[in-house]
């Protein structure tokens, strides 16, 4: 973030703290007012915070949440009234205080008991339910990938720049102490001049088979579910997780787990947009209702600044260069791999040992919903810092929509069959109108994301 960006912030954090930042929006709900927006942190500089989808990751967000010291979680909000209800008893336990149940995000927006936002509803919600908490006066811990599509990305972008609020994407290896210090080695020329960075994850998925349609149940609000999406009938192999793998919710493996990985990679080797896209593979394991690739190779070029690969096995777990995920840099004098753990290691170009930093708090890569409880804390204080005392977030929404959009690029190259040349100025896509159709999407009436 740029230096006049950070004087807008704090200068906003400040009015925020002394409960005179009562922004004059209209139209989110209606009923609100400009004292509603004002962001008023409670007792004891805590932040109070609102959890938007806690039925798997946001389950784990909330636990961890309710356990910092800066921070009380005062609304638990999802469609599903069996996931909230399990929140809400985990949650009550961590803070000796229950938090209210308001299924519906948007009038949680309203209450000036609510400073931030955290989203981790599913991936066609971000950057909507972002942008409606910037309006409305209140920080955001956005779950990534930041956005459905690259013009939702761009969305989020103007908000945060309009609204001056706080918005921290949750990739949160950012924050991890080690993997800052081997960024800062390969920063260092630990191996020269980086150039070229592998990336992977794999993983054992079974089959989502062949939905049937069937009434909704009656603990699920499936219309808000479906949120800016266009409406389609309830399917029994949708929810909870497997909305990952249609291309109407989800982003597939790529920015499921492939936002993380390529994030590290182009944090290390300083690269911002590319120039040229192109993806292989499909959904070749099993004949069902998955759409998305469940193999696939991106590739990533940046001029002669270097590249980036990113593999995708959602299907067939087998380690690469001995572990189940993680990013590799290649570079003059040798590489440095980072993989799903908080350590490191650097060979030389002889494939010698140079040096090796270990893990030293147990993480699970594979992990649906908490892999790395501890580590994640860490960002999250970052986040809390941000809104407190303006310090420089580790993951700012700049950042993470760049990352963001280099795998969503791979998506559409997958998509379209084709080369995608990119402009290195600001990421767009050049001369191919099939391409640019998948650049947004097409929301239900009424629900399009505005800023």
């Amino acid at each position: 973030m740029d230096k006049s960006g950070d004087k807008n912030r704090r200068h906003f954090i400040k009015n925020a703290v002394t409960g005179a930042a009562a922004l004059s929006l209209g139209g989110v709900l209606p009923g609100f007012s400009a004292k509603s927006y004002a962001s008023i942190l409670g007792a004891n500089d805590k932040i109070n915070v609102a959890m938007m989808g806690v039925n798997a990751r946001g389950l784990a967000l909330a636990g961890n949440f309710s356990l910092q010291p800066g921070c009380v979680v005062t609304y638990i909000c999802d469609v599903d009234s069996r996931a909230a209800d399990k929140c809400i008893a985990q949650v009550e336990k961590n803070q000796s205080r229950r938090p209210k149940s308001e299924p519906d995000f948007r009038k949680a927006l309203e209450y000036k008991d609510v400073d931030a936002l955290v989203v981790a509803a599913p991936d066609h919600w971000h950057a909507p339910a972002a942008i409606l908490a910037s309006k409305a006066g209140k920080h955001v811990y956005l779950e990534k990938p930041c956005s459905h599509n690259p013009a939702e990305g761009e969305l989020l972008l103007a908000a945060a720049n309009k609204y001056k609020n706080v918005i921290q994407m949750g990739n949160q290896r950012r924050s991890w102490p080690n993997i800052v210090a081997a960024i800062k080695e390969l920063h260092g020329g630990a191996i020269g001049r980086p150039y070229f960075a592998k990336t992977w994850y794999t993983n054992n998925r079974p089959s989502i088979g062949k939905g049937k349609e069937t009434a909704v149940p009656s603990w699920l609000n499936f219309d808000l579910w479906q949120g800016p999406a266009p409406r389609t009938a309830y399917k029994d192999n949708i929810l909870h997780y497997n909305w990952h793998w249609f291309w109407h919710w989800g982003t597939g493996e790529a920015l499921n787990n492939g936002t993380h990985m390529v994030d590290i990679a182009r944090w290390g080797l300083g690269v911002d947009y590319p120039t040229k896209v192109t993806s292989s593979g499909g959904r070749y394991r099993y004949q069902d209702d998955w759409q998305t690739p469940d193999t696939q190779v991106i590739s990533l070029e940046f001029g002669n600044k270097g590249a980036i690969t990113w593999e995708g096995r959602s299907c067939n777990g087998r380690n690469v260069e001995g572990a189940s995920v993680g990013v590799i840099f290649y570079g003059e004098n040798g590489s440095l791999q980072i993989d799903g753990t908080n350590g490191y290691v650097i060979y030389d170009l002889n494939n010698k040992l140079v040096k090796e930093v270990k893990n030293d708090v147990k993480v699970d890569a594979r992990s649906l919903t908490n892999p790395s409880q501890a580590l994640d804390a860490l960002h999250i204080n970052n986040f809390f810092d941000a809104i407190k005392k303006g310090t420089s977030l580790n993951s700012d929404i700049l950042s993470g929509h760049q990352s963001t959009l280099l795998v969503q690029l791979g998506n559409i190259a997958q998509r379209t069959g084709t080369a995608l040349d990119i402009d290195p100025k600001n990421g767009h896509i050049l001369n191919n109108s099939a391409a640019m159709q998948y650049w947004r999407r097409t929301y239900q009436k009424g629900w399009e994301p505005t800023i």
